[in-house]
């Protein structure tokens, strides 16, 4: 029984985002939602990944100094560790397993909502085609906007660690710096826009197929937001970890 109810929805998945990228009948209609969603998706999430990039950061360095106590490796290590760590994993997974509470849950519900009003009914009606019209711009604002984020993130991190390092005591400004410089490889910033991307799609997809179908009331409205988040955030850390092992 799961197993036939993961391949009916997996189909029905798949089916959608087949209907969703087809031509769109009018560019300038799709053009002005996409900027609608950059601006909700980026700009709406700009203070929520701020905030806790900082914190990731700032918690890393301070744990990783405790670490360090008593032993012999330098302590400009905590700079290296901090930038390597954020970029890696700490800021793309982190940041989109946010995301996909905030942005992904608002999703669902919105297309929720225009499913029970019988606004997307309407729409189809009128001959728009509303998965393509639904699902397409937000797709593409989440793969330009986020993995912005993420990289924003990453630098806030890395601030956030110096924060709580060197006017705590921890290290000097020099030797942050110097951590923060040495053994720097390109492949990792590779990785996290990789990683990025992939995630963005993810939680954009699922949390657009979750509002699509949705079906009843209020009650199964919250329900397929709930959906959209859990589904979203086990897709990301199944996906981090497929990545890594790839990449790595």
């Amino acid at each position: 029984m799961g197993i036939s109810k993961f391949l009916y929805h997996f189909g029905r998945y798949v089916l959608m985002m087949r209907t969703a990228f087809s031509r769109p009948e009018k560019l300038s209609m799709y053009y002005r939602e996409t900027l609608r969603q950059m601006n909700d998706i980026g700009i709406g999430s700009l203070v929520i990944v701020g905030l806790i990039a900082v914190f990731i950061g700032a918690v890393t360095a301070v744990q990783f100094a405790y670490q360090l106590e008593g032993s012999f490796v330098p302590r400009y290590y905590i700079g290296y560790i901090v930038r390597d760590s954020t970029i890696i994993e700490l800021a793309p997974t982190i940041s989109c397993l946010v995301l996909a509470g905030k942005v992904g849950s608002n999703i669902a519900a919105e297309i929720g909502g225009m499913r029970q009003k019988e606004h997307i009914d309407a729409m189809e009606i009128m001959g728009v085609n509303t998965a393509a019209y639904l699902v397409m711009p937000k797709v593409i604002a989440a793969l330009f906007v986020i993995p912005m984020l993420v990289a924003l993130a990453a630098f806030i991190s890395i601030i956030g660690g110096y924060l709580a390092s060197v006017p705590a005591g921890l290290m000097s400004d020099a030797e942050y710096v110097l951590g923060v410089r040495s053994f720097f490889e390109q492949r990792n910033i590779t990785m996290m826009f990789v990683k990025s991307l992939v995630f963005a799609y993810i939680l954009t997809t699922v949390s657009c197929y979750q509002g699509y179908y949705v079906k009843g009331g209020s009650i199964e409205l919250g329900r397929a937001s709930t959906n959209a988040v859990v589904f979203s955030d086990i897709l990301i850390l199944l996906a981090d970890y497929l990545i890594a092992i790839i990449l790595t």
